[in-house]
């Protein structure tokens, strides 16, 4: 490590002509946190981030985040507090709008104040870091953000991918505020051929595991590139590894000495719509609005919203927006004559405390103590720790309602009985502690199957405690964790990628009768033979030679896209849709149309799954990804989690291109052995660097293809042979 009186020398020469844009107190208040801190690069390019305190870790932690993609880190607090317009432009006002609806800059200023000393002493670390970073790097050139100031943390503080307030759709709120009659667009119906996404958490306590050891699968799906990997420690005490979305400081899925956690979005529903009944009063230019409560008139909020923009000639413009609130949240549409608000949970503070004190939890009990602050409310949690202590937990924000009101519909507003009644108390909810089974898991689906035949019951609860049902993932990982036992951490991460499919497990019998009672001289008898009789000998599990797998899931995903808007007015579940309502006609036409496709694109409807489903990093694009066929590409055997994969690669066709191009699915896999000493390994999308001339851009590429996870550098002594770079924070 280099000395500090080195370091400011080199910082000082290095800073000297960029400082000018920055005051002199705060560049050398920079250079003294950066001496701080150290920054060590294994060979995969993964910084192990140490500083004197926590501070000087989220210092350092973010300013390495920097390093290795800034633009996601601008792009993720461009959306967080609604200025994506200023980069963007006018297409996204509207979802600028939807967030400053819920983000109020002066709330959360007034919030940072209030905020208890140690916070904000992070707060203050995490906005000098990336200052310090702008500073260091004058070639880099933000979007929109020149400057970060402490609150600004408090505008993204969960770490999910996709926040609440995505819940509105953003055709309605500008048909409300703009005035305008676009309506629905089909993805905002769901009706659009997308992966369900989600993700995977496994605990398996020691009675289940080969050698006493808890252990822990960590597996997100979102989408590619969504989150860094980094370790994160300090001489206070904390020593954080995992996945961590970009701009935060604080590790989100990952673990400790002691503990490790894994978060997977909930069916709980915590977002609710009320239907306000709207009074005017007075004349047009001088009235007022109420909304009715009981039986009184309650005058609406109102509050004027800029949204600044940039115009197509390059220079900022900016529009204004009067805004309606009412004591159930922002008015967010207009559905039925009522104009519709929204709850959701707002308390950014409690929400940012969460979310770093449990990444210092030690064990099950100050892990609970944390989340007691009850400020979680769109992710389930999978635990596990060195005491060998398992559990899953809903999101701890849940509030009370009164269970006779349908609550995945408007709820009437006028009437008090539909408010919200308080926090439940975390004992009321469907948690699971160290069930008997000896497994829990997690797969966005219900919490009734979490641990198998000691699961909580659905009787037992409000109806609002899952809106997401089982899914085939659930079959799934029901059906190997209850066959597996004395796991390891290696045999775990082959339930991880094993290659079942249960969806076809379904289906396909289904489609074999479809055909098998066809009458002979029906043209489809001749036309789909082979194809018949290569799906009716298959084992439903995928592989990347397998002829069958790319024919199912082309197959799959026509008949999906054929029956969405039918199982939707049906309000069906889409796989018994497609199983029991859809007709014999439909299953065998969209095979015909699935041999068609491919026999037009490859000549062949014969076509191993490898060759078609591929995966592809030539640029560090955010937003619509571009894909060629010309170039470079790696096959991936797993499937999208659509189809009751548990290794999940989210993947379609895209314009000008035959193959299918993964965008989203597996993202972070990490297996955890709390041994007396953590053992880990992991694997990550791609590599840790946004920098196409980084090595370490796309070096964990094959291995992700191919699931074979590397060990984790996580004690100094694992980290002895594979340090790349060991550095002070602006210092190259």
């Amino acid at each position: 490590m280099r000395s500090v009186a080195s370091f400011g020398l080199l910082a000082a020469l290095y800073l000297g002509a960029q400082s000018a844009a920055f005051a002199d107190d705060e560049v050398q208040r920079w250079q003294r946190e950066a001496a701080s801190v150290d920054i060590t690069r294994d060979d995969w390019g993964i910084a192990h981030v140490h500083g004197k305190t926590d501070a000087d870790a989220v210092f350092g932690m973010i300013y390495a985040q920097c390093e290795d993609d800034f633009a996601r880190v601008e792009a993720n607090y461009l959306t967080a507090l609604g200025r994506t317009a200023e980069a963007d432009g006018k297409s996204a006002i509207w979802k600028d709008l939807r967030q400053r609806l819920f983000i109020d800059p002066e709330i959360l200023k007034a919030d940072y104040a209030q905020s208890p000393v140690w916070l904000k002493r992070l707060m203050d670390a995490w906005a000098d870091g990336l200052n310090y970073y702008l500073a260091t790097h004058p070639g880099v050139k933000p979007r929109a953000i020149a400057h970060y100031e402490p609150w600004m943390a408090l505008s993204f503080t969960e770490g999910s991918i996709g926040g609440d307030v995505e819940r509105v759709a953003l055709t309605q709120l500008q048909d409300f505020y703009g005035k305008t009659k676009l309506g629905l667009t089909d993805e905002e119906r769901g009706v659009t051929s997308r992966d369900p996404g989600g993700s995977n958490g496994i605990a398996i306590a020691p009675k289940d595991s080969a050698d006493g050891h808890a252990l822990l699968l960590i597996n997100p799906h979102v989408t590619f590139f969504f989150r860094s990997e980094l370790q994160m420690s300090s001489d206070e005490g904390l020593e954080a590894y995992g996945a961590v979305t970009w701009g935060q400081f604080f590790v989100y899925q990952g673990f400790n000495r002691n503990i490790g956690w894994m978060h997977t979005s909930t069916g709980v529903d915590n977002v609710d719509e009320f239907a306000e009944t709207i009074v005017k009063m007075g004349t047009n230019k001088g009235g007022k609005f109420f909304y009715r409560y009981g039986y009184a008139l309650r005058p609406l909020g109102v509050k004027t919203i800029t949204i600044r923009y940039r115009g197509d000639d390059g220079r900022m413009a900016a529009r204004d927006f009067t805004t309606w609130y009412t004591s159930h949240g922002p008015i967010v549409r207009e559905e039925g004559g009522k104009w519709i608000s929204m709850a959701l949970m707002n308390k950014p503070v409690a929400a940012l405390e969460q979310s770093f004190l449990r990444t210092r939890a030690s064990d099950f009990a100050s892990y609970m103590k944390v989340a007691a602050l009850q400020a979680n409310s769109s992710n389930n949690t999978i635990f596990a720790d060195t005491k060998g202590e398992i559990a899953f937990l809903v999101p701890q924000f849940v509030p009370r309602r009164d269970n006779r009101f349908d609550y995945t519909k408007p709820v009437d507003g006028a009437d008090p009985a539909t408010d919200w009644q308080g926090p439940t108390p975390l004992e009321a909810l469907p948690h699971v502690v160290n069930p008997p089974n000896g497994w829990v898991f997690n797969t966005n689906n219900w919490p009734y199957s979490s641990a198998g035949p000691d699961s909580p019951k659905p009787q037992d609860y409000p109806r609002y405690l899952d809106t997401a049902g089982e899914n085939p993932r659930g079959v799934h990982a029901t059906m190997l964790l209850t066959r597996q036992h004395r796991l390891t951490p290696e045999s775990l991460k082959e339930v991880a990628f094993d290659p079942f499919l249960p969806a076809f497990a379904r289906l396909i019998p289904l489609l074999v009768k479809a055909y098998d009672g066809l009458p002979a001289r029906d043209s489809l008898k001749s036309r789909l033979k082979d194809q018949i009789a290569l799906l009716r000998d298959w084992d439903c599990r995928w592989s990347d030679h397998s002829l069958a797998t790319t024919l199912a899931v082309v197959w799959g995903d026509t008949l999906w896209d054929e029956t969405i808007r039918a199982a939707k007015a049906a309000h069906a579940d889409s796989y018994d849709f497609m199983a029991n309502s859809a007709t014999a006609q439909q299953k065998l036409g969209a095979l015909a149309e699935a041999s068609e496709r491919l026999q037009k694109d490859f000549g062949t409807w014969r076509v191993a799954w490898g060759a078609f489903n591929r995966y592809q990093r030539v640029s560090d694009e955010i937003g619509t990804p571009h894909f060629s066929d010309a170039l470079p590409s790696i096959p991936i055997p797993f499937v999208w989690s659509r189809w009751g994969s548990l290794a999940s690669f989210s993947a379609k066709r895209f314009p000008g291109t035959t193959h299918y191009y993964g965008t989203a699915g597996n993202s972070f896999v990490a297996i955890i052995d709390f041994g007396p000493k953590i053992r880990a390994m992991a694997v990550i999308t791609g590599g840790e660097s946004g920098d196409p001339k980084s090595p370490h851009f796309n070096d964990q590429a094959l291995r992700y293809a191919r699931g074979e996870l590397r060990p984790v550098y996580f004690y100094a002594s694992d980290l002895a042979g594979h340090v790349e770079r060991d550095y002070h924070p602006g210092v190259s």
